[in-house]
């Protein structure tokens, strides 16, 4: 503590020092020329008996009347600091269950003394626990003990001032408590490392009224006379309670007790009447203890720390009220986006949409992840304002119900992808899946392609040429077919799958198959017409290209389903409408292809009969043709059947399929 703070503070009392001097007898105060002063206590007359106030009457008489004004003012000082220092006492002692009635006696034992240290400090101090003076001098001079060692300046304060009760140096004493625990403890924003701590408290007090007009905080004494000063500090901190236009009409000891009252209303215990200020020169002292105390009370931005300072406070929470609710419903919204499962079919938009998702992952969720940090740390520095009442928090404000709807999003988000990572990967897969179909149709096609070249070219070919291009015919219709039925399969997985795209494919298989079925039809004409070789098997003289086609099989056999070569047992059967409409992406498409394999099957068969009408030459080959015979007229008779389910669908055929069934019968 700076020493311009205490010098008129803890001086060693009488009213006028050239003409008083102090001696230690009996813990009394005696004069140096004048005779005795009285005995220990106040130095008001009215606390003083009938004898020294005769003796303090004769003595005033030698004084002029200046002189006794000054005594008078002093006087009413102390009655002021003793009232004040003695509640600013006692809301410290109460949190050990004590109080006191009167500073100066109550103080003289040095138990409520080390009291107000311990709670002041944290510090438990020893005692004596005797009664006699000895031990009440041990116990003062504990505490004065204990001040020094803490770096508090103690001048001309000894311990039996305080047990004898002297006023002038027991005021001094607590004066001293009050700068070193409470008022030098005071931070201001900006402020000189120089300042004293009653500059500090006066500077914290300017910035805290700045900006209200007509108000001009120069001292702590006749700047707070009118109560308008501690209205506006007040106002500072809680806009909510105080009408300052009503201030400025009301009268100082109206104001006074507003203030007090409101301040006490907010933790601030009332040190000071309306009646201990309402005067021309307020104790400069008590009003300091009790701003200092306003300023303990109140929120403040910690030294070296970070906070928000009391003009603040309305723009940092419209700040957090905007930027919670805004992120809140930010939160609702995605997650409910989040919580969607119905993912696009398309492998395009779903990877699109994968990849959007991880770009809200990785780059919008840390993003707001900081702005979300951002508010709770305003928060935390609004936290002060709203327990101190100047915030009044609404429901669904806290930052618990932000944290929770951002954990309930990131749980959408877990489980969106846990979702979404599966279905790209299977649409991934049914991708190359339906690439392989077109790519084997493309194969496929020029298959046919080439089929179609050779069989124009049949007729103008030589007997020798005739069979190379019957061996070429032959390996192109076995390719065609067996790179359609591998579509058909992954086409019925592709539909297992509600692939997409599993029309077109399916359509595009679908006409290719027309188109074999239809190079077939031409195949078994032309062959019947006696354009290709007669032989139905592969022969010594057969080229190794022919033998190496599909075990060598010719136009012929492949024609006839190997009927010629391996026997009526390999007679090919229809197939079924059912198979062919579960391959297909509609009933009356697998109806369409069903009339086109019965009509394939009967040109096959007419071309079986005609290369294979032998009787056989003795009773075993004879038996042999008989038996295929029978199993094709098998055959024959299931294919009646076939043909009267076909007629029972002849009326859901779609009109694109009508012109080629007829085109087809009348070939």
């Amino acid at each position: 503590m700076e020493s311009s703070d205490d010098d008129t503070l803890s001086e060693r009392s009488c009213v006028s020092e050239p003409s008083f001097r102090t001696e230690r007898s009996g813990g009394s105060l005696s004069p140096c020329a004048s005779g005795p002063v009285g005995p220990p206590g106040d130095t008001l007359p009215w606390n003083l008996s009938k004898h020294e106030r005769r003796k303090r009457k004769s003595q005033d008489s030698v004084l002029d009347p200046a002189e006794r004004a000054v005594v008078r003012v002093a006087d009413e000082r102390d009655r002021v600091q003793k009232k004040t220092f003695t509640k600013w006492v006692n809301k410290h002692l109460i949190k050990v269950r004590k109080h006191i009635t009167d500073l100066y006696e109550d103080l003289r034992d040095g138990h409520n003394l080390i009291s107000l240290l311990e709670v002041l400090s944290g510090v438990t101090l020893p005692r004596e626990k005797g009664r006699m003076r000895f031990h009440r001098l041990q116990n003062v001079q504990i505490a004065l003990d204990f001040l020094k060692q803490r770096q508090v300046k103690l001048v001309n304060i000894r311990n039996d001032d305080i047990t004898d009760g002297n006023p002038k140096l027991t005021l001094g004493l607590i004066w001293t408590i009050i700068l070193h625990f409470q008022i030098s403890e005071i931070y201001v924003c900006g402020e000189s490392a120089d300042l004293t701590a009653k500059e500090k408290l006066l500077l914290w007090s300017q910035q805290a009224t700045e900006g209200y007009p007509g108000l001009r905080c120069t001292n702590f004494s006749s700047s707070w006379r009118d109560g308008r000063m501690f209205n506006a500090l007040l106002h500072r901190y809680r806009p909510d309670l105080i009408d300052m236009e009503a201030v400025a009409r009301q009268s100082n000891h109206q104001n006074l007790e507003q203030a007090f009252e409101i301040a006490e209303s907010l933790g601030v215990t009332r040190l000071l009447d309306a009646e201990d200020v309402d005067v021309p020169s307020p104790d400069e002292k008590s009003v300091i203890t009790y701003v200092s105390s306003i300023y303990d009370a109140f929120p403040k931005i910690p030294e070296g720390g970070e906070g928000i300072a009391a003009h603040e406070v309305d723009q940092r929470w419209s700040e957090y009220r905007s930027g919670f609710s805004s992120l809140l419903q930010w939160c609702r919204q995605q997650a409910a986006l989040m919580a969607q499962r119905n993912f696009p079919q398309n492998p395009v938009e779903l990877k699109a949409l994968y990849n959007e998702y991880i770009h809200f992952k990785e780059t919008e969720i840390p993003a707001k992840e900081a702005e979300k940090s951002h508010i709770e740390h305003l928060y935390k520095l609004l936290e002060v304002w709203v327990e101190f009442g100047r915030i009044k928090l609404p429901h669904g404000l806290h930052p618990n119900e932000l944290e929770e709807e951002w954990g309930k999003l990131i749980l959408e988000m877990l489980e969106r992808e846990k979702a979404l990572r599966p279905a790209v990967e299977r649409v991934e897969l049914l991708l190359q899946r339906a690439n392989k179909i077109q790519n084997t149709a493309v194969d496929c096609e020029e298959k046919l392609t080439l089929a179609k070249n050779t069989l124009q070219d049949m007729s103008r070919a030589e007997s020798g040429e005739a069979a190379q291009c019957e061996g070429e015919m032959a390996c192109y219709l076995q390719d065609c077919e067996a790179l359609i039925r591998q579509n058909e399969q992954d086409l019925k997985i592709l539909r297992e799958e509600k692939y997409y795209q599993v029309d077109q494919l399916a359509f595009r298989v679908s006409r290719l198959q027309e188109e074999l079925v239809s190079l077939r039809l031409q195949c078994a004409s032309v062959y019947r017409k006696g354009h290709f070789s007669q032989a139905l098997g592969p022969t010594a003289t057969e080229p190794s290209w022919q033998r190496a086609t599909d075990g060598g099989l010719s136009l012929g056999q492949t024609l006839l389903g190997a009927v010629g070569a391996a026997g009526a047992a390999l007679l090919r059967r229809p197939t079924a409408r059912s198979q062919l409409v579960a391959m297909s992406s509609s009933e009356d498409e697998g109806s369409l292809r069903f009339i086109y394999e019965l009509l394939g099957w009967v040109e096959e068969t007419q071309v079986s009969l005609w290369h294979g009408a032998e009787w056989g030459a003795d009773l075993a080959s004879v038996e042999k043709n008989l038996q295929e015979h029978n199993t094709i007229h098998t055959a024959v008779e299931e294919l009646q059947s076939s043909l009267q389910e076909a007629r029972s669908y002849e009326v859901n055929i779609t009109q694109r399929g009508e012109p080629c069934v007829k085109a087809h019968n009348g070939g």
